[in-house]
């Protein structure tokens, strides 16, 4: 639609709710006289996000913190070696809370910890209740166990020793991690109708359907969890399932009706400033796979349903753009000035890299009208807002405007608080990577002709040159710059057995119990049979 836009913006944030954790008493004042053109996001294709009874059970994907502040995103990225929240004077310091989660010295009375304990919690309690109570047919009570069975492995994969509670108002024992891993993949299995997977399995007999419907769990996506629980079985258990992760892999990528987004799939770049030419008109290949319309994209296998409007819940602007940044997407409402990639992370990539350029928000920044963004309160006695790779300190008194911002999922004109963009659970591209990753530890050979193929069929997409060999070290960087921002990194490292290992302003450690969360005071508290994990 067409309009004439003439909008005053003014935006003041004195306290911002839900765990914000700033004091963000920025003031920006801005005038825009234009007529814009505002392209509405794609329909989401096949299938539905919403309006059948299984809806309120997959909203639990976007109220479990999957891509906001405080939870199990902000968890499991600001620990890693990907990015930080510098505190920047009172701004971000939030009682050292995420200078505690960056530097793994997070205790069991960290907030962000148990807000990623409740979130999943949560999550399988309303599960619970719709598969106790709902009136559903075999293939909508396999989607939910299935779903539960996500839930239960990202607790495994973050805590360890977790209650396994099915029947809602009832508690439970707490199980150890190798009877958690059991726990899932049983439920796993049963939903696709066989006893072990294996390169010869027959699914036929499953009760999940086969359609590509990136918001509900068919039978690629279950596999995609196993494939996922499998490549980890060894740190979780000790016992290693890599060749069980390759052959799920492989059935997906050679089965399902998925394929990578590459330069013949594009979708109209809804963040495009006309008077930047700079800004292409489309997003392709990998930038469009995390689009804010990147429904019904051919990579996607199972995605989390975001929407500005009905289905909020991500808002990765917010958490990551500096204040004036309001002005380049003329947002709704003001960005916080938080989230960072590390300069390490961000130099990892190579020149001419096409996931670098998408990943990160670097540079002088401009406004809708190609005018330069002004940072009147800047710290650095320049006004003009220009993202460095650089974070001159974690805290007390980091830079406004120090290192690259978070975008990946990429923004929208005129966009709200919440975003459109849909967050990727298992989509192709991480499948290859998977099979790759399994294959070569299958074969104890990283250079194996099918994890090269895999690997630089995802470098290709990439627009960089083809690897003719390969170490743990050069899969596990290569791993990290296809899936930055999407919640693995965390586990990669533990897999890889570098959780232990320095980064920026985050030590050595000597050993590894940090690799789990502790279990949450409130929870220890609370009388409730749990035991807490070692070391704290």
């Amino acid at each position: 639609m067409k309009s004439l836009f003439k909008t005053m913006l003014l935006a003041t944030i004195a306290s911002v709710v839900l765990f914000s954790c700033t004091d963000l008493d920025e003031e920006l004042v801005g005038d825009i006289t234009t007529a814009v053109s505002v392209d509405a996001p794609a329909s989401a294709g096949s299938g539905s996000g919403g309006g059948d009874a299984l809806a309120g059970a997959y909203a639990e994907l976007r109220n479990s913190g999957t891509a906001n502040h405080f939870g199990y995103f902000s968890l499991n990225g600001i620990a890693s070696d990907e990015m930080a929240i510098a505190a920047k004077g009172g701004d971000w310091y939030d009682g050292g809370v995420l200078i505690e989660v960056h530097q793994h010295t997070y205790s069991p009375t960290n907030g962000m910890v148990g807000s990623a304990w409740n979130g999943q919690y949560g999550a399988i309690g309303n599960i619970n209740d719709a598969i106790a109570n709902l009136d559903l047919d075999n293939s909508q009570k396999a989607q939910l166990k299935a779903l539960r069975a996500y839930f239960y492995w990202r607790l495994l994969d973050m805590f360890g020793s977790v209650k396994i509670v099915t029947t809602p108002g009832q508690s439970a024992t707490q199980s150890n991690p190798q009877q958690v891993f059991n726990f899932i993949e049983t439920e796993l299995l049963a939903t696709l109708g066989v006893s072990a997977i294996t390169a010869s399995m027959d699914l036929s007999s499953s009760p999940l359907g086969l359609e590509a419907n990136a918001y509900r769990i068919n039978r690629y996506a279950a596999l995609g969890i196993l494939s996922k629980l499998y490549l980890n079985s060894e740190a979780y258990t000790g016992v290693a399932k890599y060749q069980e992760a390759h052959d799920a892999a492989d059935y997906i990528i050679t089965n399902g009706p998925y394929s990578l987004s590459d330069s013949s799939v594009s979708v109209p770049n809804l963040g495009k400033r006309p008077a930047v030419d700079s800004d292409p008109n489309t997003l392709t290949g990998y930038a469009a796979v995390f689009a804010p319309n990147n429904q019904g994209n051919p990579e996607h296998i199972f995605t989390v349903n975001y929407d500005e409007a009905t289905a909020g819940g991500m808002n990765f602007a917010k958490m990551t753009l500096h204040y004036a940044s309001q002005f380049t997407w003329n947002f709704q409402d003001q960005p916080w000035n938080g989230y960072a990639a590390l300069e390490d992370f961000y130099n990892s990539y190579e020149a001419g890299d096409l996931r670098r350029a998408n990943n990160f928000i670097v540079g002088a920044q401009l406004d809708f009208g190609g005018s330069a963004v002004l940072d009147y309160a800047s710290d650095d006695g320049d006004p003009p807002l220009v993202y460095t790779p650089n974070i001159n300190e974690l805290q007390p008194n980091a830079l406004r405007e120090g290192g690259a911002r978070l975008g990946k999922f990429s923004f929208q004109q005129f966009g709200r608080p919440d975003q459109n963009n849909d967050f990727p659970i298992i989509r192709l591209g991480d499948v290859h990577l998977v099979r790759a990753e399994a294959k070569a530890r299958v074969v104890s050979n990283w250079s194996d002709a099918a994890t090269l193929a895999d690997v630089n069929a995802i470098r290709a997409r990439a627009g960089v040159s083809a690897m003719s060999s390969l170490t743990a070290a050069d899969f596990l960087a290569e791993r990290g710059r296809e899936m930055f921002q999407e919640t693995s990194r965390r586990t990669d490292l533990i897999r890889f057995g570098q959780w232990t290992s320095a980064w920026w302003e985050k030590p050595t450690e000597a050993d590894d119990h940090t690799a789990l969360f502790p279990i949450p005071f409130d929870q220890i508290q609370a009388g409730a049979g749990l035991t807490q994990n070692p070391g704290y």
